[in-house]
């Protein structure tokens, strides 16, 4: 322990952005004391032979470390904090939850422009003027330049001087005048917070709401929806928003941001993916007459970092985002609303902190003591769960009067009809019978690309991935063989590489089906939308546009086409392959599918006119599908649940995963075993394993998994808390990447 001498200063806990799973003890800067420093503030300091960004997280009279040992804090970054005490919470709260090293989790909620040392106030550019400015200015000059001269005089009358935003305003145009000035070193060019005090007026803002569009009427379940979520204000509430596609989700969303905003608070709202993000603004836009700030993984540094500072600063009253929005900085919360809360989208799964931003958005509403209403047509179990608990309030929502009848769900046998290209004969049938109609279509298969398999008609080859227990993908358009694993690309062969035959495509993906269907219907425009067509957000708003505006007739797609978009024309969904997932060793695979199914037919039927929903499968008689087709998605949830609480898998106990990779497989089976070992024999959790993962070999290495399970949340913590310490310290984990992963997703 340190002595006084050493600490009379006090010590500062320090989250620095590395894989330590503790925070690091450090001296304040010389002249300073810890208690003078803002907990959220950004500081420098030394860590081993470099220097690192951290964020203060506490205080404390002294260290572990002796005082010899305990190195200064070499910069101060922000006078204030950078993170507000109750965003801090959230991510230690978060870190400590899902046993991540909480500077990796803090440094993933900063945007990378503030890592490296920006400021956290937004800074425009601004024009004084100089004692020489004065000087001309008393003078009368300059005298040939009446431009230039009135700028000077301007200036001279703000002793502030004026930023370019507000010099644009008072006087368009003036900028080659501030140019010109500034040469003759009468005035000069300064960076200042963007906002700061000024004596010159600065014009407002002018407000959408002028050309707010109108708001539709609301139904007796909407009413209710948004009164009660209104009710929970000024205090903590869960609600989940469980209606039928088309019900008016939305809407009720936006009654209950306008509302919080009415309050004088602010919004965040959730969406799972970037492609939803657009379409979901456009709405708010055009009925919210307030600034919205947009936080997505496809905006650039600069624009992250803007969005950051509008959010951080109050003046972005909506933050509209997905995954990682649920840790903005967002001053006098109100609301907060996760759209299509069952996605999978929510959980990060690959690298960094594997949290769920569902189930942390929960918790900062509980935090912030503010309701959050949890939407979807599709519930997660474990939310329909929770409502059986009493946990979460339900608010149904039935088909709108105004809506056409529930479209009509009906399965194709395979094995009874004939089959060209993918497409079942009774499904081309019904897509020529909608178009006659004036309907659109849309066909889901979620497998992109062209083929899944490239087969030799001779010897049997099948092209594999060489880092991947995988086999390519065919990508014909492109002319390459990809894997959708590791992302390795290679030229499409003619003939097979062992024994020289000629190579065939074995297998549909959305490329082929969307060939397939251009030939069978030339006059129908048609477009794909998958991860090959779409690159970003404005890839896929332009084919929504299409689709909206009838200048595209056929859609077909992947999974990405299932997420809450609203298409009036679609009268036909076609569901291509729903045998995935039915035969899964993971659990929640049947949940997902039934998930799936249930998102893309709500495609169908969402205008005037009635949809039909045609499902191919070589399984017809399957109790899932069956289900389905018979009692809709709470018949599915009610016996997936009775199902899940027989077996005592979640929600009715709780998981977690350790997971690790090694570029040989005895390493990574290795040190799982000794961290089996670790946990003794009389460990108060059920182990399972370790096993190879499913997909074993992924980009070369060998991946593999030890699963825990307790009956209760609080138990599986503890002892995790506890483990997790004596897993770091094996020598074995110095051979291997590992990473905890608490309710996981997917754990084959």
């Amino acid at each position: 322990m340190a002595g006084p001498e050493d600490c009379a200063a006090g010590v500062l806990r320090i989250a620095v952005d590395c894989p330590l799973r503790t925070l690091l003890d450090y001296l304040p800067p010389p002249g300073e004391s810890a208690q003078g420093l803002p907990l959220g503030a950004r500081v420098r300091v030394p860590f081993g032979t470099r220097s690192a960004m951290g964020v203060i997280v506490a205080q404390a009279q002294g260290s572990a470390l002796p005082g010899r040992r305990l190195k200064a804090i070499t910069a101060l970054l922000d006078r204030e904090p950078l993170l507000a005490a109750d965003l801090l919470e959230l991510l230690q709260w978060t870190a400590s939850y899902y046993h991540h090293p909480p500077g990796e989790v803090i440094a993933a909620a900063i945007p990378a422009a503030l890592r490296a040392g920006q400021s956290a106030l937004a800074q425009e550019p601004w024009l004084e003027i100089t004692a020489a400015g004065l000087r001309a200015n008393l003078s009368g000059e300059p005298r040939r330049a009446p431009r230039q001269r009135e700028l000077l005089k301007m200036l001279a009358d703000s002793a502030a001087g004026i930023s370019l935003t507000q010099l644009d305003a008072l006087a368009p145009g003036a900028r080659p005048a501030a140019r010109a000035i500034s040469k003759r070193g009468w005035s000069r060019f300064a960076a200042r917070a963007a906002g700061e005090s000024t004596e010159t007026p600065v014009p407002t803002e002018t407000p959408r709401g002028a050309a707010m569009a109108a708001a539709p009427e609301l139904s007796a379940a909407q009413s209710l929806a948004v009164e009660a979520i209104d009710a929970a204000a000024g205090r903590y509430g869960a609600f989940l928003l469980h209606g039928a596609p088309g019900s008016g989700k939305t809407e009720v969303y936006l009654r209950a941001v306008a509302r919080c905003l009415e309050r004088g608070a602010s919004a965040l709202v959730l969406v799972p993916e970037i492609g939803l993000t657009p379409q979901l603004l456009e709405r708010f836009r055009a009925r919210l007459p307030v600034r919205m700030a947009v936080l997505h993984s496809a905006l650039s540094d600069g624009e992250r970092l803007a969005a950051w500072r509008e959010a951080r600063s109050g003046r972005a009253r909506v933050v509209i985002g997905t995954r990682s929005a649920v840790f903005a900085p967002i001053p006098g919360l109100g609301l907060i609303t996760v759209d299509e809360e069952h996605d999978s989208s929510y959980k990060q799964q690959e690298g960094g902190c594997r949290y769920s931003a569902r189930d942390v958005a929960v918790r900062r509403a509980q935090q912030a003591a503010v309701p959050v209403v949890l939407g979807s047509a599709t519930p997660a179990l474990e939310s329909l769960h929770n409502v059986q608990l009493g946990r979460y309030r339900p608010l149904p929502l039935p088909r709108r009067a105004d809506q056409a009848a529930a479209p009509r769900l009906a399965l194709i046998d395979l094995r009874a009809h004939a089959v060209h290209q993918g497409l079942a004969g009774p499904v081309t049938q019904a897509i020529g019978r909608h178009l006659a109609a004036e309907g659109q279509v849309l066909v889901y298969l979620n497998r992109r690309g062209y083929a899944p398999t490239l087969l030799c008609t001779s010897c049997g080859w099948i092209a594999p991935c060489s880092e991947c227990d995988a086999r390519l993908t065919v990508h014909r358009e492109a002319a390459q063989l990809r894997c959708h694993w590791c992302g390795a690309t290679q030229p499409l062969p003619s003939r097979c590489g062992r024994c020289g035959f000629a190579v065939k495509p074995v297998g549909q993906g959305t490329e082929r089906i969307a060939e397939t269907l251009a030939a069978m219907f030339p006059d129908a425009p048609l477009l794909r939308l998958d991860r090959d067509t779409a690159r970003g957000a404005a890839d896929v708003e332009a084919v929504m546009n299409a689709l909206l505006d009838g200048s595209a007739r056929i859609l077909v797609g992947t999974q990405m086409v299932t997420k809450g978009h609203h298409f009036p024309g679609v009268s036909l969904v076609a569901v291509i392959n729903a045998d995935q997932g039915l035969f899964s060793t993971d659990f929640r695979a049947a949940e997902r599918l039934a998930q799936t199914i249930v998102q893309v037919a709500g495609r169908a039927g969402r205008g005037a006119r009635a949809g039909e929903v045609l499902i191919q499968t070589e399984y017809p008689e399957h109790p899932l599908l069956q289900s389905l087709i018979t009692g809709g998605y709470e018949a599915f949830a009610a016996g997936a649940l009775a199902e899940r609480a027989a077996a005592r898998w979640p929600p009715f106990s709780r998981l977690a995963l350790l997971r690790a990779s090694a570029r040989a497989a005895a390493d990574a089976l290795g040190f799982l075993r000794a961290a089996r070992e670790c946990a003794g024999d009389r460990a108060p959790v059920r182990l399972l394993g370790p096993v190879s993962a499913a997909m074993a070999r992924r980009a070369g290495r060998h991946h593999a998994q030890l699963l825990l399970e307790h009956a209760e949340r609080r138990e599986l913590q503890r002892f995790l808390d506890a483990w997790l310490e004596l897993v770091e310290r094996l020598p074995e984990s110095r051979r291997v990447r590992w990473a905890i992963d608490v309710d996981p997703l997917d754990i084959q």
